[in-house]
C-alpha cells in the first residue's frame, strides 16, 4: 500500500450533478426548474412560512398575550473580578478588555455571587445590587452607578443598614403607640 494508492471507500464520494450541460446530457435546457414561472429565475428565495402570497398560517392564528420590553443587562459577579489588581478602577472599557462582558453599548449589572477577595477596587457600573455594593465597600473600595445621586461607597452601605433599622425603630414605636390607644383609656383634651 502506497499513499499514491489510497482512494475513499466505495460509495462514498459521488459526484456532483452539472446541470444545464447541453441537451444530451439529461438535465439541459431547463435544468430541472420546469416553465417559467418565479422559481425558474435566478436568485429566487422563497422564504420560510411563505404560502404562495396568501395570508400565512401565523397571521391567521388569533394573538394573545404581550411581549414584556425589559432592560438586557449584561451580568458581572463581584467574584469574576477577582483577576484585576488592588484599588484598579473598572467600567464597561475595561470589562470588555478582559472578556467579562461583550458589548460597549449594553448596560452591565454587578451582583454578589462569588467571594471578592481583592481591596479597593473603583467600579462604575449601570446597575448594582445592594449585597455587591456591600461586598465591594467591606473591602474598601466603591461601585458608582451614573443614574444614581451618589456612588455606593463604605458610608452609603452603612447608611442603607441604618434605613432598615430606623424603619424596623419606627415600626416598633407605632406597635408601642396603638397599645396606649388600647380600649377603656381616656384622653383629656
Amino acid at each position: 500500500m502506497k499513499l499514491n494508492e489510497l482512494k475513499p471507500a466505495a460509495g462514498s464520494k459521488k459526484t456532483r450533478r452539472r446541470v444545464g450541460r447541453g441537451l444530451g446530457s439529461g438535465r439541459g435546457k431547463t435544468a430541472g426548474r420546469g416553465q417559467k414561472g418565479q422559481s425558474s429565475r435566478s436568485g429566487f428565495s422563497q422564504g420560510a412560512g411563505w404560502e404562495g402570497g396568501r395570508s400565512r398560517l401565523v397571521m391567521r392564528l388569533p394573538k394573545r398575550g404581550f411581549t414584556r420590553v425589559q432592560v438586557q443587562f449584561q451580568i458581572v459577579n463581584v467574584g469574576d473580578l477577582n483577576g484585576f489588581e488592588e484599588g484598579t478602577p473598572i467600567d464597561v472599557e475595561t470589562l470588555v478588555a478582559v472578556g467579562l462582558v461583550r458589548h460597549l453599548t449594553r448596560p452591565v449589572k454587578l451582583l454578589a455571587g462569588g467571594a471578592l477577595e481583592v481591596r479597593g477596587l473603583q467600579i462604575e457600573v449601570d446597575a448594582c445590587s445592594v449585597a455587591a455594593a456591600r461586598a465591594v465597600a467591606d473591602l474598601g473600595g466603591s461601585v458608582t452607578v451614573p443614574s444614581a445621586a451618589e456612588s455606593i461607597e463604605g458610608g452609603a452601605a452603612d447608611a442603607v443598614e441604618a434605613a432598615s433599622t430606623d424603619e424596623v425603630a419606627s415600626s416598633d414605636e407605632a406597635a408601642s403607640s396603638d397599645e396606649g390607644d388600647a380600649p377603656g383609656t381616656t384622653e383629656t383634651a
